[in-house]
């Protein structure tokens, strides 16, 4: 009987998701804390703890790259990244849930920390040094994501930083606003080598994922996705 219910809850959540635009479902994700997190409304990965790695090593990366003004897309509650030492840099968050955006303009909003609502599969993108792309492409539809990084390539930035899976044998499609890992070295993204690579030293409840890192690429070099179709 349990399982029953369960694969029901699942039917629901499938069809809801093949109905909904990407921004009417992470607002409702946003609206209700599904991440179901305490710390953080982006959820576990926005945590302290699990980004204390990455904390550490940004401002060297910033410095090695030359980096004064950041585009962070998704930029989620900014938990995690307000901890960040940005001295110098000149910040955009973007996010496609309105209500989020609002809500970090009201907590963190100032000169040199700005938020605004971007969708990255279609907004035209503010210019910066670099862009950064924690958790967001491995949470989209393979047509959403390459649309994503078409939209990337047009935005005159100098780098992506941008979460990889290096491990993933082959990159699975699914349907906006679930889960999977992706190797954006991979099929259909194929990057090329990254030129750096921060490890976020995690791994997941299962023991699974250790491989997850961010990678730096220069952005006039990644190809276009073999396959861009429409997003949402």
């Amino acid at each position: 009987m349990f399982g029953l219910l369960k694969a029901l809850r699942q039917k629901r959540r499938i069809k809801r998701l093949e109905r909904e635009t990407a921004e009417e479902t992470f607002s409702r994700y946003y609206a209700r804390n599904s991440w179901g997190d305490r710390e953080s409304a982006s959820g576990k990965g926005s945590n302290l703890a699990v980004t204390a790695a990455l904390r550490a090593a940004l401002p060297g990366v910033f410095a090695r790259f030359g980096v004064k003004s950041l585009l962070d897309v998704p930029c989620g509650d900014f938990n995690w990244m307000s901890r960040v030492d940005m001295a110098g840099i000149d910040y955009t968050g973007g996010d496609i849930v309105p209500a989020l955006i609002a809500d970090n303009t009201k907590r963190h909003g100032s000169d040199r920390v700005r938020f605004t609502v971007i969708n990255l599969m279609k907004t035209p993108l503010p210019h910066a040094d670099m862009i950064f792309t924690r958790d967001c492409l491995v949470h989209l539809s393979l047509a959403d994501a390459s649309a994503a990084v078409s939209n990337i390539r047009k935005s005159g930035a100098t780098y992506l930083m941008a979460t990889n899976f290096p491990s993933t044998a082959a990159n699975a499609d699914i349907l906006t606003g679930q889960w999977r890992p992706l190797d954006l070295c991979k099929p259909p993204f194929n990057f090329p080598e990254p030129l750096h690579v921060v490890d976020e030293k995690f791994v997941n409840a299962s023991g699974q994922h250790s491989d997850k890192c961010m990678g730096i690429w220069t952005i006039a070099d990644l190809p276009e996705p073999t396959s861009a179709p429409e997003a949402k």
